[in-house]
């Protein structure tokens, strides 16, 4: 299964500073407006870009603009994960369901605290998933957790061996969801991902995983599937 991140934009020096101007800007706007109310000119404006053809010329579009964003940032957890996964299996030949969960959830965790503009990110599109249908959903996770998105499953199904396919899938879902909910959720708070109230949240986080990908398979859900 081919599940890398596409391709990032050039990297030729000019374009790639445009190009990475006008994503921050967009987030940055998003963040504090919404994504329904940006306009591509106060997007310009923070990017010190004079005219739309700069938009237009690496993005096509806003709509093009905004899944920039997207690949990006995707990639940049991609590479944080990717890098997890491999100090934590160099250490130990299995990991524990509470390790796999911060797996999950750390990576992007650790941006955030470190980047104002992660944090726009995170205030900004990190809802979307919670609000996709289930189709959009598994596409999204499909392509856009790249190259970790293999490994991080392989972990989680050795440890959770009690739930077969359908299952497995379907917790896997409710807890990206959850995941985004809660991310977006802290990151709409004043101080967000900073100081001891950041801690617990993300420790509860990692608790409400653990707990929702290891409960066992109740007779009422064994009832559901059997109609």
């Amino acid at each position: 299964m081919n599940s890398t991140v596409p391709d990032a934009p050039a990297r030729n020096p000019r374009s790639y500073d445009t190009q990475q101007a006008l994503m921050r800007s967009v987030e940055h706007i998003a963040a504090q407006k919404g994504l329904e109310n940006i306009s591509i000119r106060e997007i310009l404006t923070a990017a010190k870009q004079k005219n739309e053809s700069a938009l237009q010329y690496h993005f096509k579009n806003l709509s093009g603009l905004l899944t920039a964003v997207r690949i990006d940032r995707a990639r940049e957890i991609d590479e944080a994960r990717k890098l997890q996964i491999e100090k934590l299996t160099q250490t130990s030949a299995s990991l524990s369901l509470r390790q796999i969960c911060e797996i999950m959830v750390m990576p992007p965790f650790r941006l955030a605290k470190a980047s104002p503009s992660f944090r726009n990110y995170i205030k900004a599109f990190s809802h979307e998933m919670a609000y996709m249908n289930e189709s959009s959903r598994k596409k999204f996770f499909r392509q856009r957790m790249g190259h970790s998105r293999d490994a991080l499953l392989g972990l989680l199904k050795a440890a959770i061996p009690h739930l077969d396919e359908q299952l497995f899938d379907i917790r896997i879902q409710h807890a990206l969801k959850l995941t985004s909910t809660a991310m977006s959720s802290h990151a709409q708070m004043p101080g967000a991902f900073r100081g001891k109230s950041t801690e617990i949240f993300i420790q509860t986080l990692i608790d409400s995983l653990e707990g929702l990908l290891s409960a066992p398979v109740s007779t009422a859900t064994q009832s559901a599937l059997r109609k």
